[in-house]
């Protein structure tokens, strides 16, 4: 029986770009931000690479590799999500109240 190995060259990682999530190649742009535009936000692919000004073959690679290694995104997607709910609880709650003078 053969083997079949996926290999996507165009998603990259970098321990110094991102903390070393995977991004599209040459670009800042995580698999993960591709990935929440698609599910969470109903962007077709021809919508996230034009929003992002990245090619439609990058879209297509990021949401290949999500699929083929989404455990691991969705728990990274998880944090960032809980991340944000905390960091938002902290600012709203060290707001100086509002002068009006």
């Amino acid at each position: 029986m053969d083997t079949i190995t996926l290999s996507i060259n165009l998603i990259e990682t970098n321990p110094k770009v991102r903390g070393g999530r995977p991004c599209l190649a040459g670009t800042g742009v995580r698999v993960t931000d591709v990935v929440m535009a698609s599910l969470f936000h109903r962007q077709t692919p021809d919508e996230i690479a034009a929003g992002l000004g990245v090619p439609l073959s990058h879209v297509h690679a990021a949401l290949a590799y999500y699929y083929e290694h989404q455990a691991e995104l969705d728990e990274d997607i998880r944090q960032q999500i809980a991340t944000a709910r905390e960091l938002k609880e902290k600012r709203v709650g060290s707001q100086p109240p509002f002068l009006f003078g």
